[in-house]
């Protein structure tokens, strides 16, 4: 079968900042990155194995093109010893392996941070990819199409309202999930052609290219997960992974994520320094609504214009979900909506795969991700979510 990396550009945009800011920051760091399936899937996914296996071997034989590379170097914030970096960089099979604990997929990626980072967007959507194969692939594609005109008329429908003081903007962010490569083109194009003046951008690099689109994101977990490694106290991570990244980029990429110990804790360490500094907020867990009217009064405490920040929600929405947040907070501060899952994997069979392939270890030592919604905490020793807890005061 054709493979289903084309590319090492099709990755999700945030991995490259992340990606250069630890190359130049913390180039020594070790780290550990397993994959995980909180859902049930229809067959067990170990017996995808040997096609995975396959999948990494192509993967690993990749290198950016060198078209790729001037596409790269024409993104500001991104430098030219991080690009000349890329131009010799591959992926190496002994950092990666897969294989099966009874009906379970596992994928563990271990080695040089800035060499196993990005195995996580790859790993994912060829397993997802993989999954969905093995379905009937011409009713879900009919399906889809009917699905995708009905959120089209959605859109459309809704842009004939009248606006409100910020505009409403979308972005695909369906990379890691998507059911395969040739929908999610599909479902980019589409939005492209029909509803142009609210589609803005895609997170995939590789598509961002091919269609003229803005390529979306900043940052992720993993990144301030890593700070808690990389700090003398721990209480001090976040306040260092910010001030890293401001370093790093100078004004660009000034959207910060705020989920990795819960909004309150973050908001603690987001001072009027952190508040000036950076554009907006991005919403990954927890009620969008309480986090956003979090933000907004955050912002006003400090006295700052909400109206000159931005939140960019991106977990789990779909069209009514963003145009509900929209109407709620549309006349009070510029928004964002990333949507996911719900572009490029709403085929109505099988339920896309709810996995993740998380940071659990950096330089040796544990590290956590304390989500404000039930079920993504992510680490594997509770000792140190204990101890992360009451640090930060996060006993939700």
């Amino acid at each position: 079968m054709t493979p289903i990396v084309k590319s090492l550009l099709e990755n999700d945009l945030y991995k490259f900042p992340m990606w250069q800011t630890m190359l130049h920051k913390r180039p020594e760091a070790s780290a550990e990155y397993d994959f995980i399936c909180r859902s049930t899937p229809e067959y067990p996914l170990a017996d995808l194995l040997a096609d995975v296996k396959q999948e990494l071997d192509h993967l690993c034989s990749l290198q950016f093109a060198d078209d790729e590379l001037v596409y790269l170097a024409k993104l500001r914030y991104l430098k030219p010893d991080f690009i000349e970096f890329l131009s010799l960089f591959r992926f190496r099979s002994k950092y990666i392996k897969a294989f099966a604990e009874g009906d379970t997929l596992r994928i563990q990626a271990q080695g040089p941070q800035v060499h196993v980072m990005n195995f996580e967007i790859f790993c994912l959507y060829i397993v997802s990819e993989l999954y969905f194969r093995r379905f009937d692939q011409a009713a879900l594609l009919a399906e889809g199409r009917r699905r995708l005109q009905a959120k089209l008329a959605t859109l459309k429908a809704f842009a004939e309202q009248p606006a409100k003081t910020h505009a409403f903007e979308i972005f695909d962010f369906g990379l890691r999930r998507r059911a395969w490569s040739s929908w999610q083109e599909e479902v980019v194009r589409t939005f492209q052609t029909e509803v142009p003046g609210l589609f803005k951008g895609t997170s995939n690099v590789y598509l961002a290219k091919k269609f003229g689109l803005t390529p979306i994101g900043t940052m992720a977990h993993e990144y301030l997960q890593s700070y808690q490694a990389h700090v003398v106290r721990l209480r001090e991570f976040q306040r260092m992974a910010l001030e890293d990244w401001a370093q790093e980029f100078r004004g660009d990429l000034g959207v910060a994520l705020t989920d990795t110990i819960g909004m309150d804790a973050f908001l603690r360490d987001f001072d009027l320094y952190f508040a000036k500094l950076f554009d907006g907020l991005r919403h990954d867990s927890g009620d969008p609504v309480i986090w956003g009217e979090k933000a907004i009064g955050h912002y006003q405490k400090l006295r700052i214009n909400p109206h000159g920040k931005r939140l960019v929600f991106s977990d789990g929405l779909d069209i009514p979900k963003a145009i509900s947040l929209y109407q709620h907070f549309g006349d009070r501060i510029q928004l964002g909506f990333g949507i996911g899952t719900n572009l490029t994997n709403d085929l109505g069979g099988p339920k896309p795969l709810n996995i993740v392939m998380k940071l659990v270890r950096c330089n040796g030592d544990p590290v956590a991700k304390l989500s404000d919604a039930p079920g993504k905490t992510l680490c594997n020793d509770q000792t140190f979510i204990a101890y992360l807890r009451q640090i930060f005061n996060h006993y939700a």
